[in-house]
């Protein structure tokens, strides 16, 4: 008698840009098995991995078969909730949202390999404030900690990962950037005794594989650390998440599905039933908001953590008084060179910050005007000493330099608004014998901060010059001298979010020094607009004066928290299409809806041409979230993009 094969039929999320449906695909199996597991399916002409979601009944189409079960365990039911969830919230589709779950490298069980071994630890000790905010934080729920840079927020962090870990509860802690890990790590696994699973982008994708792998198979609590793509591993029974410098722009998705990790967070940590903790000296103005008026708690941490107090010496430059500029450095004032080579005649280090890369952010001819322009996106384009070129950091594209005018052929090009390159060079011309490393997103892998950052722990680099990479989050114990070029770059910028982010980031840089290390710090401040309300209350660290300014404004002008708000990008051959593309959707959208949302709008995007295309945007404005979902079901399937609950509007 024939043995009938048994066929199951089941609904599976695909590892593939390429599949851009919203609706999981189905394949057949001569075997049962489980939601979450992992499998490998034939897409196209290829095989990918994919989740299994759901078994459902034999359809009337032909299915294909799924080619392989991988020997893993199947993820847990929480990641598929999450999976359910992000895609309903931040509406995208499923491929895309798969990759969020699963390595791109070959997925391999690990079983063999035992779990990081917990060694005995005597429990973390904490000042009087932290005890405190350890206390208050009881049972699950959102807990926003209200840390002055220097105050041990990490040391927090431990002693509540240590509590988790003791009642065989993982612990998840997010970093905003690659570059702070290689310090977060080793705070905690010293203050733990725990080895911890670090999970970015930059391992190499056998490393990621790995790591993920050893996530997903672990039978004992692992604490694993990593950027925001850290939250879809595969982590069982989870009973702390932490978000570390939580108001970092990091925090929010670039790309398709458009998330906010701090949002998603908070998903996951009621999926768990978890301790959700966000940390910063200087937290979002909306997530401020919204804990006062769900009362969450909000914990202030404003000691130091050292217990010892140490006032900065600020001196504050008017750039426009060219009389604090006679040392021959058109970019460093007097003071501020005063104070790096008092600083280097010490042993100490100095930090010089400026938000912006290369050596000069313009290069014009002064015969005739004629400016170096991207020839693709109509932007000016950045000159890089160290290599002569243009390089437009929009689209990526690179020239040579040219050294004659290529309108009029006079030779007398000059460069304007200098980076961070031109900075270090200026440095290293008047400090020859000094230690210089430069920081930003120009460098190569060889040279990224992760790479240095014992050499800069240890003190053997003299300056460190960079971008907002050093802004955040370091601790380095021989650094007393900072710099800030130019602090009020941000504050031109064409956003609703530019005061806050300028607040931050001058917050932030001036938290790497006086940390308790040493009893002396010294700040010199360059800018155009010394008044200036913003900048004053960062310098003072006067965040209650600063947030009901903000929050005043936001709530006059109807931005977040009063509102939510939706994005809208469309992408034409040209400037007169798009516009009318944009109008049109525009007006559609005021007919629909009416009353219920405001359309601003349409308004060339920030950065206008991108490549071969002209980018116009709709802001969209609504009470209620769910208003901008249904919207959403309005735009056309193609040349728009769109970004609900964007964190800023560039």
């Amino acid at each position: 008698m024939p043995i009938l094969l048994v066929m199951y039929f089941y609904e599976v999320w695909v590892r593939s840009h390429r599949y851009q449906n919203h609706s999981p695909l189905t394949y057949s199996s001569d075997q049962q098995l489980a939601a979450g597991s992992i499998i490998q399916v034939p897409l196209q002409k290829q095989t990918v991995a994919a989740i299994v979601f759901r078994e459902v009944s034999k359809p009337q189409f032909t299915c294909k078969p799924i080619t392989q079960l991988v020997d893993i365990p199947a993820l847990p039911g929480s990641s598929l909730a999450l999976f359910r969830w992000l895609q309903a919230y931040y509406p995208a589709p499923v491929g895309p949202v798969t990759q969020l779950f699963l390595p791109s490298h070959t997925i391999k069980s690990t079983s063999h390999i035992s779990p990081p071994a917990l060694q005995p630890t005597q429990p973390i000790q904490l000042n009087d404030e932290q005890t405190a905010a350890f206390q208050a934080i009881k049972g699950s729920g959102t807990y926003l900690i209200h840390g002055r840079t220097g105050s041990g927020k990490t040391r927090l962090y431990a002693a509540l990962a240590q509590q988790q870990l003791a009642q065989q509860r993982s612990v998840l802690i997010c970093s905003p950037e690659i570059s702070l890990t290689p310090q977060l790590v080793s705070s905690l696994e010293e203050l733990l005794g725990h080895k911890s699973i670090v999970l970015h982008s930059k391992l190499t994708p056998k490393q990621r594989s790995e790591a993920w792998s050893s996530i997903a198979c672990a039978a004992e609590p692992v604490v694993v650390i990593g950027p925001r793509s850290a939250l879809f591993a595969p982590v069982h029974s989870l009973g702390l998440i932490v978000l570390d410098e939580a108001h970092e722009p990091a925090y929010k998705q670039e790309q398709q599905p458009y998330y906010y990790a701090p949002r998603v967070a908070a998903k996951l940590a009621q999926l768990h039933e978890a301790i959700l903790v966000l940390g910063s000296a200087t937290p979002p103005v909306s997530e401020y908001y919204l804990a006062q008026q769900k009362h969450r708690p909000i914990l202030a941490l404003h000691a130091n953590a050292t217990g010892q107090t140490v006032p900065i010496q600020r001196t504050i430059v008017d750039i426009k008084d060219r009389n604090s500029f006679t040392n021959k450095s058109p970019h460093l004032s007097d003071p501020l060179i005063q104070a790096i080579k008092l600083a280097l005649e010490r042993g100490e280090q100095s930090m010089l910050y400026l938000n912006r890369r290369g050596t000069a952010r313009l290069s014009l001819c002064q015969n005739c005007g004629w400016q170096a322009q991207c020839p693709h996106c109509d932007i000016p384009m950045t000159y890089h000493g160290d290599s002569h070129t243009l390089v437009c950091h929009t689209c990526g594209i690179k020239e040579s330099a040219p050294t004659v005018c290529p309108v009029c052929a006079h030779a007398d090009i000059v460069l304007r608004t200098a980076g961070t390159k031109a900075i270090a060079d200026e440095v290293l011309r008047l400090f020859p014998e000094a230690r210089v490393q430069r920081f930003d997103t120009d460098n190569l892998k060889s040279e990224r901060f992760e790479q240095h950052y014992k050499n800069v722990q240890q003190g053997n680099v003299d300056i460190l010059v960079g971008t907002q990479l050093l802004a955040k989050g370091l601790d380095l114990p021989h650094l007393t001298t900072l710099g800030i070029i130019l602090a009020d770059s941000s504050l031109s910028i064409p956003d609703f979010t530019a005061q806050e982010r300028t607040y931050q980031l001058i917050q932030q840089v001036m938290g790497r020094i006086g940390r308790g290390h040493t009893d002396h710090a010294t700040a010199v401040i360059q800018t155009y607009n010394p008044d200036n309300l913003t900048l004053r209350a960062a310098l003072d660290n006067d965040w209650q004066t600063f947030y009901a300014r903000e929050i005043a404004e936001r709530r006059q002008f109807n931005f977040p928290p009063f509102s939510h708000l939706l994005k809208l990008v469309c992408k034409r051959k040209s400037a007169a299409a798009a516009e009318k593309a944009a109008l049109k959707l525009a007006n559609e959208l005021a007919h629909e809806f009416g009353n219920n949302l405001q359309v601003d709008g349409p308004t060339p995007a920030f950065h206008e041409k991108s490549g071969e295309y002209y980018h116009w945007q709709l802001v969209l404005r609504a009470r209620s979230r769910s208003t901008l979902l249904t919207a959403l079901t309005h735009i056309p399937a193609s040349g728009w993009t769109y970004d609900i609950d964007p964190i800023n509007l560039l």
